[in-house]
């Protein structure tokens, strides 16, 4: 990532931070990735060469910047989803300030609607970081959607272990998958299709 972009990268976080903070609301919160799980997902997409990227869960574009930041150097490009049109319209703003909205298509639906309309193996990389309830009801699609050797993951699988206990029984037992959780920001489930 460039020094420009990085910068904006940082200082949109740090004014995610002074948001949240002053926000009792969950749902209001923009609750962002913590900048090393980011700069992880950009190493990852950079490594597997991934060009069809899905995002679940946009917020206000944090972690979409280090996504497409990625798939640029890859060719690639990003559909990021979220059901809240103000973050789809604050995060596509922010894309632009950072020079990458070129490369990202924002939908504002439903997440089980997006992974319900995707093809067999559509996804080299999907971001999963959406409301934790409905993951049991995703993984069907998340597995059938997810390309041979595509790369899943998952965030706040360990500061939310507690919200992810069916989801986590779900998953750790899907036989397509070899997973591992990778101690970073909130805790990243990293899942691998097998062929």
């Amino acid at each position: 990532m460039d020094e420009t972009r990085r910068r904006f990268a940082y200082d949109l976080y740090a004014r995610s931070r002074e948001h949240d903070a002053a926000v009792s609301d969950r749902l209001e919160r923009f609750r962002n990735v913590e900048p090393p799980t980011a700069e992880l997902l950009g190493v990852l997409i950079r490594a597997t060469g991934a060009r069809r990227v899905l995002e679940l869960g946009t917020s206000n574009g944090y972690s979409t910047i280090w996504l497409a930041d990625a798939a640029q150097t890859t060719g690639g490009s990003v559909v990021t989803v979220d059901v809240d049109a103000s973050r789809t319209e604050l995060a596509g703003e922010n894309l632009r300030v950072a020079g990458l909205e070129s490369l990202v298509e924002l939908r504002t639906e439903d997440a089980a609607e997006t992974l319900a309309r995707s093809r067999d193996a559509e996804w080299e990389f999907v971001f999963l970081d959406a409301e934790r309830p409905a993951y049991p009801s995703y993984l069907r699609d998340l597995v059938r959607t997810l390309a041979p050797r595509g790369l899943l993951a998952i965030d706040n699988v360990e500061s939310h272990a507690h919200e992810l206990l069916e989801f986590t029984s779900l998953i750790e037992a899907e036989p397509a998958l070899t997973q591992t959780v990778v101690p970073v920001g909130a805790g990243l489930r990293l899942a691998v299709r097998e062929r």
